[in-house]
């Protein structure tokens, strides 16, 4: 593994580089640091974003004694991933597959030369990573989708991709957390929220989660909506 570096993002900002791909082992150096970071943070240092293989640390340059923060930076960013770290049980979602709620799922089955059925079996089948959130609150960048079916995006986005819609892009999978603009193949759609501020916890996935999709039908997707509102 290369060796990470850390480079300004402005004056109050600086970011530590892993190496430059989507993988499992990079991003729990990510998050490892991340962690360590947060249970016992530098003074003047207000936020710590985990990306992929990045993780940015936000800071009061005149709180924040730029030499110290770059010594914990370098001492942190050498230690290996505490792999024993014990993180949550896999968030199980349910996902009513193709039809209105996956109006792209005939275009990933071409895409893929296989059934309908197929894709959702291959979709719902792993046990996906959160690598990060990011693009809207509670959007969660999972992988990794099987091979078959990863699609890229569509060439022409959405103006409105409806709010729980399951998607892929690639070897990326994910779930609008709201209303917006998007390019990923939607191939279904979840009665669960990614983000709700008037929860406790607002957020249902952070980095590190595993997550499963399970196929549901539309009736019991309609129940799970009643109960979620």
């Amino acid at each position: 593994m290369s060796e990470p570096r850390i480079v300004p993002a402005g004056d109050s900002a600086l970011v530590v580089e892993f190496e430059e791909k989507i993988d499992r082992a990079v991003n729990a150096r990510v998050l490892a640091l991340a962690a360590r970071l947060e249970a016992d943070p530098v003074a003047g240092v207000l936020d710590i974003v985990p990306t992929f293989r990045s993780v940015a640390v936000y800071f009061d340059p005149l709180r924040t004694p730029h030499a110290v923060l770059m010594d914990r930076l370098k001492r942190e960013a050498a230690a290996e991933a505490d792999v024993s770290v014990r993180r949550r049980d896999a968030v199980h979602v349910p996902v009513c597959y193709g039809g209105d709620f996956g109006p792209d799922l005939p275009a990933v089955a071409a895409f893929s030369g296989l059934s309908e059925r197929a894709v959702i079996d291959l979709h719902a089948g792993p046990v996906y990573h959160v690598f990060m959130l990011g693009f809207a609150p509670g959007m969660a960048y999972m992988g990794t989708v099987d091979d078959r079916i990863a699609a890229p995006r569509r060439e022409t986005p959405r103006l409105k991709v409806p709010r729980g819609s399951v998607g892929i892009a690639g070897a990326q999978t994910g779930i609008y957390p709201a209303e917006t603009p998007g390019g990923w193949q939607i191939v279904g759609r979840t009665p669960f929220r990614p983000f709700d501020a008037a929860r406790a916890e607002p957020f249902l996935f952070r980095p590190g989660d595993a997550v499963r999709f399970e196929a549901i039908d539309p009736s019991e997707f309609a129940r799970l909506e009643r109960e979620a509102t």
